[in-house]
């Protein structure tokens, strides 16, 4: 029986207003609250919540015959939760239904796997807290940032305990194999991977409304008959695409909202059944190791990671942080960490690229700025500030090696602090105890009576 696994990513990164460089040392907001406020709310209105309520409707329709997964990052929860809040509720209605997974992925949607394992660990970790906080589940799944991933970040995540992870299912890793099995990681055997089919997947990103296409119209019973006519060894297929998809980059005009309902009617009838990738996990076995020793992600056509660091401007505007991250994790200023977390956001590398997509634009069509140069530019004056700061607190002079030691005797000094609060407590509890009468306590004699003198006569 053939299964299908659908996946939405939910991203939408804080973005930075013109900042000059007089405004350096003078100015610590970075943001475009307006922007921010206006894109999210535009795009949760044309689809994030029509969409939800879609899904709902046909869960309550199928019940647990369909099945979804969603990965959202933790800085687009944060702006939902302040700009759009019905979403978290109409999300939590979703997660009530046990048809819903969610995965794990970082917090601020950054390329810290590729460059600070410390910084990726706490991201994934601040990450799934909030998971937890807003919808009561502890992702079991992992999903990288853009789908990034390579033998490192396999052992990486294969020690944070997760049992599977899902990638790309690029055609120079797999060769002439097929992404529609279950393989495992070589790098960390315990590891199994869920890859994309980038055909299927694309076909409704990006080609639903294509009047050029040769296969429009895409209707629900052309497009599960086509899985259906899939080898029949070939049993599971993977569909991961952003969320935009419904209603943003296919609008509902297109009749894309209509097409995603009709979906498991459809399937239903050529017994093919939906899974969360959780479920592909226990009810499928891997068939091959994979081995990728070289990162590679779900953009372009090259699969790879040049749209964030595929020029010297990229490179240089993604090591300038993490140069730093060390002294950002000793900092206890909220404000500091935040905006770390905020400039962390693979999208501020990917408006500098220059590269041209499949469909002739650059990546910089996608971008708030004008130029992939204006938004490099705009970065490194926000970074620059951003540095001061946190130099301010640990100046340059201090080595990683001092910083090191310095964050050993801290981490000593509250263990100590926390023993001695644990015996503290004890004591407390042991007061407590005493004057409640828990334990005998012997009771006070009273004092002898004076004797009376008697007058000798």
């Amino acid at each position: 029986m053939k299964s299908i696994c659908f996946y939405f990513q939910i991203h939408q990164p804080f973005r930075l207003k013109n900042y000059r460089f007089f405004d350096i040392g003078n100015d610590h907001y970075y943001y475009d609250d307006f922007a921010n406020d206006e894109i999210i709310t535009r795009i949760a209105h044309r689809c994030y919540l029509p969409a939800n309520a879609m899904l709902l409707d046909i869960i309550k329709q199928y019940g647990k015959k369909f099945k979804v997964a969603f990965s959202i990052s933790g800085t687009a929860l944060e702006q939902l939760e302040q700009y759009v809040p019905e979403f978290i509720d109409s999300m939590q209605e979703l997660a009530a239904t046990g048809s819903v997974e969610f995965l794990s992925e970082t917090y601020a949607h950054s390329l810290s796997s590729l460059h600070d394992p410390d910084e990726f660990v706490a991201q994934v970790k601040a990450h799934d807290a909030k998971i937890f906080q807003l919808f009561g589940q502890k992702p079991k799944v992992f999903r990288n940032t853009e789908l990034i991933y390579d033998d490192d970040i396999a052992s990486m995540v294969s020690a944070m305990g997760f049992k599977g992870a899902i990638t790309d299912g690029a055609k120079h890793i797999l060769g002439w194999r097929s992404p529609n099995f279950l393989y495992s990681s070589a790098a960390a055997p315990k590891l199994k991977l869920l890859l994309k089919n980038s055909k299927l997947s694309d076909d409704i990103s990006f080609r639903f409304s294509n009047y050029n296409w040769e296969s429009y119209p895409l209707t629900a019973d052309k497009y599960i008959d086509w899985i259906a006519a899939l080898p029949e060894e070939e049993q599971l297929v993977n569909l991961f695409m952003n969320y935009e998809t419904l209603g943003e980059l296919q609008p509902a005009e297109t009749g894309i909202f209509e097409f995603i309902k009709a979906l498991p009617r459809f399937a239903a009838e050529k017994n093919i059944k939906f899974v969360t990738p959780g479920e592909v996990l226990t009810k499928f076995k891997p068939v091959a190791a994979l081995s990728v020793p070289f990162p590679m992600s779900w953009a372009d056509e090259a699969r790879d990671t040049s749209a964030w660091l595929g020029t010297m401007l990229q490179q240089e505007a993604v090591a300038k942080p993490y140069s730093i991250g060390e002294r950002v994790r000793l900092c206890q200023d909220k404000r500091i960490k935040q905006d770390w977390n905020y400039l962390q956001a693979s999208d501020h590398f990917f408006y500098m690229s220059t590269k041209h997509n499949s469909d002739g634009t650059v990546h910089s069509h996608y971008s708030p700025y004008g130029s992939p140069y204006t938004a490099f530019t705009n970065y490194m004056n926000v970074l620059s500030d951003f540095m001061t700061r946190v130099e301010a607190q640990y100046p340059a002079e201090i080595d990683n090696e001092e910083l090191n030691a310095l964050l050993l005797t801290i981490k000593n000094q509250e263990k100590e602090i926390e023993a001695l609060n644990r015996e503290v407590q004890l004591m407390r509890n042991n007061i407590v105890k005493d004057t409640t009468g828990d334990f005998p306590v012997e009771e006070e004699k009273p004092a002898p009576k004076p004797k009376k003198k008697t007058k000798k006569g």
